[in-house]
């Protein structure tokens, strides 16, 4: 049994390999036809153009290894099919779903590889080849976040703020305006309004402050301080630095942050929820797929019927990608949930994968 599970771990790795680097050559040749014109209008040279495409790795294998899954599968099962290894197999008394059963475990391994690859190397890989595309090829300034003017921002207790201008690198505020109201009656409880702030490491300290409250409409409390240190502000400079890299540039954590700083800033952050979310649920592709293939093993229909249950494999891969991009589309503009938008398609493909098992013959 172990000789035979090495087998099918062998030939699975040598075929995946074999079809990873073609898809690689492939891309790279289709990338450089359609953007290599442009790199080197905007004054990239041979080494910044390399450095370019190495970089692009880490997305080109997050994002065809369904594929590369499915299509090892299918060449390999197929294989097994046509020289009837499959029919020796049961003759030994070894069912095909035990014999598969290495696939997917080394399925799981692809997608904590993939997910990895998606949390550390992915996110470091775009950041840098778009440093490598805005800075050092078209020679522009990078995006400073550390200064920031006119900043709309919501806090936890109702708080709505207002900050004319912010210093990342100072940790200052100029022209504060805080208002709290209170929801259930539509009244404003208490404002703040102070020229500037200055943050310490652990709170801010507020100049030429003025604090008032309100009752039924009416001011019930006002009290001017030079300065003052009263927990009032209920932010801290990092919760208004407002990242604009693209999520893929973002690892799992960082992506989890920025969320929850939209959200305090009163913007919609379901584009970033769909990308969060299919940070877990796209590499888990690389598990379902294999639901597809497994049929081509355990068919004994003639190379007609084998080769149509290939054809269906690959439509439904792709069909997959689709309903993948279809589903983010709609979470991204608030269609559907944005959570459902990332788990939704591996949910269907799944239930439909376990309907491919059940009808083959193992």
């Amino acid at each position: 049994m172990r000789k035979l599970d090495r087998y099918i771990l062998r030939e699975f790795l040598r075929t995946y390999f074999i079809i990873f680097f073609s898809f690689a050559v492939v891309f790279i040749v289709i990338d450089v036809v359609d953007n290599l014109p442009r790199l080197l209008k905007a004054g990239a040279t041979f080494d910044l153009a390399i450095i370019y495409y190495l970089l692009r790795l880490p997305y080109l294998i997050v994002l065809t290894s369904p594929v590369t899954v499915l299509l090892t599968g299918l060449f390999m099962m197929n294989a097994l099919a046509k020289h009837n290894e499959s029919v020796a197999i049961r003759a030994a008394g070894i069912s095909i779903k035990r014999a598969m059963l290495p696939l997917f475990g080394i399925g799981l391994i692809i997608s904590l590889a993939i997910a990895t690859m998606g949390e550390y190397l992915l996110p470091y890989a775009e950041s840098q080849r778009s440093i490598v595309y805005n800075v050092k090829i078209k020679g522009e300034q990078p995006d400073d976040q550390m200064l920031k003017a006119r900043v709309h921002y919501r806090g936890d207790k109702n708080d709505f703020y207002y900050f004319g201008f912010f210093d990342g690198y100072k940790n200052t505020l100029r022209v504060i305006d805080m208002t709290r109201v209170n929801f259930k009656n539509s009244e404003i409880i208490e404002k703040v309004s102070a020229s500037s702030a200055l943050w310490n490491g652990e709170e801010w300290e507020l100049f030429e402050c003025d604090v008032r409250r309100f009752s039924g409409g009416r001011q019930v409390y006002s009290k001017y301080y030079s300065s003052t240190t009263m927990p009032i502000l209920n932010v801290e400079p990092q919760d208004f630095i407002r990242i604009t890299k693209k999520t893929l540039s973002l690892n799992f954590l960082e992506l989890w942050d920025y969320i929850g700083r939209l959200q305090k800033m009163g913007e919609d952050a379901s584009r970033e929820i769909v990308d969060l979310h299919m940070k877990l649920a796209f590499p888990l592709t690389n598990l379902i797929v294999i639901f597809f293939f497994l049929p081509i093993a355990t068919s004994n229909v003639r190379s007609k019927g084998r080769g149509w249950v290939f054809m269906l494999g690959l439509l439904v891969c792709f069909a997959y990608l689709v309903v993948v991009q279809v589903s983010q589309s709609l979470g991204y503009n608030s269609v559907i949930p944005p959570v459902w938008a990332a788990w939704a398609p591996n949910l269907f493909f799944s239930l439909l994968g376990f309907v491919f098992l059940h009808k083959a013959e193992i």
